[in-house]
């Protein structure tokens, strides 16, 4: 996995819990945290920050990734401003992964493997999405989801209808969105 995911996911425990709360996190993970953005480390390696940020924080391990997602897609439209500007809002940036920004994520950071993304836009303001990713961070791109809602001020509504932990092939979710009410 790419640096900059961990450097994100740094940035958002240290701004929630504080510099001691990640020297924790490391200290019991086992590693060292010297990411730097461009490197590629060992996914294993972000499995075991979860699993000690869980025990540190008292909360469920998933509930932490998609918490973790949801505050490195808004570290990520800080960053990367231009993939975001194009779209008034959450929908029509999603159908952009596959086709836009993971390609330009591709150029970025050699050896990158972003997961793949399949979208059925079907009827009403439902948007069916499939995600399918050796990794199996489903709750990762969960919380990307609905931290690209929070970006563009609206809420998301989503079902996670399959999943690749339960032994599928891909994952299914079902998403809308609607702006956010001040």
């Amino acid at each position: 996995m790419k640096g900059i995911i961990f450097n994100l996911v740094e940035e958002a425990v240290t701004a929630r819990h504080g510099e001691d709360a990640w020297d924790q996190v490391l200290d019991r993970a086992g590693v060292t945290g010297a990411y730097t953005s461009l490197e590629l480390y060992p996914d294993e390696e972000l499995r075991a920050l979860v699993a000690s940020g869980a025990e540190l924080l008292d909360t469920d391990p998933g509930e932490l990734t998609r918490w973790l997602g949801h505050e490195a897609l808004l570290g990520l439209a800080e960053r990367y401003p231009h993939f975001f500007a194009p779209h008034a809002s959450t929908r029509p940036f999603l159908l952009t992964l596959n086709d836009v920004i993971h390609p330009e994520v591709r150029k970025l950071h050699v050896n990158a493997d972003p997961p793949d993304f399949g979208f059925d836009e079907g009827e009403g303001d439902a948007l069916l999405l499939t995600y399918a990713s050796r990794r199996r961070l489903c709750d990762l791109a969960v919380g990307m989801i609905d931290g690209a809602a929070t970006h563009f001020r609206e809420t998301s509504r989503l079902t996670h209808d399959v999943c690749m932990k339960d032994g599928a092939e891909a994952c299914v979710l079902t998403v809308s969105f609607a702006p956010a009410h001040a």
